[in-house]
């Protein structure tokens, strides 16, 4: 692939995306996040997220499979793709730092919503938790 990088990585204790690939953690873009099932086997899911600088935050609920694979294995994997362009793309290696339940108004999954354009009714906001990921390991493609 012309111009490419080929696994640029940057660190194994990487606390910042490389400057080129930035802009695929500050737009409103999927990510692909994948967690380790209790026996193994890798789970993917498109997930929205924020970045605030420093890490990854996501919501989900504490009923789901995902949510009991963190809870066995807090090491996670997220890339982000560039949208027309599946060659430029950013991974995010980390571990699960924090997980805490969101208030009872589902406020920061509201925020996600509003992030992405996709207001929804919030019907399970009992059960909803945010994910704060501490990076440890960044790679840039494309």
């Amino acid at each position: 692939m012309a111009g490419g990088t080929y696994g640029a990585r940057v660190s194994d204790t990487a606390t910042a995306p490389p400057e080129s690939h930035r802009d695929l953690l500050e737009r409103p873009l999927c990510g692909h996040l994948a967690t380790v099932r209790p026996d193994g086997a890798p789970q993917s899911n498109v997930m929205w997220f924020v970045w605030d600088g420093e890490r990854l935050r996501f919501t989900h609920t504490d009923q789901r499979q995902k949510f009991r694979n963190l809870a066995e294995n807090p090491r996670v994997a997220m890339s982000v793709p560039e949208p027309g362009n599946p060659y430029r793309y950013l991974e995010v290696r980390g571990v699960v730092e924090d997980i805490s339940p969101d208030d009872a108004d589902a406020s920061f999954y509201r925020s996600l919503q509003e992030r992405y354009g996709r207001p929804l009714p919030v019907r399970d906001a009992v059960h909803r938790v945010v994910i704060t990921v501490r990076p440890t390991a960044f790679v840039a493609e494309g």
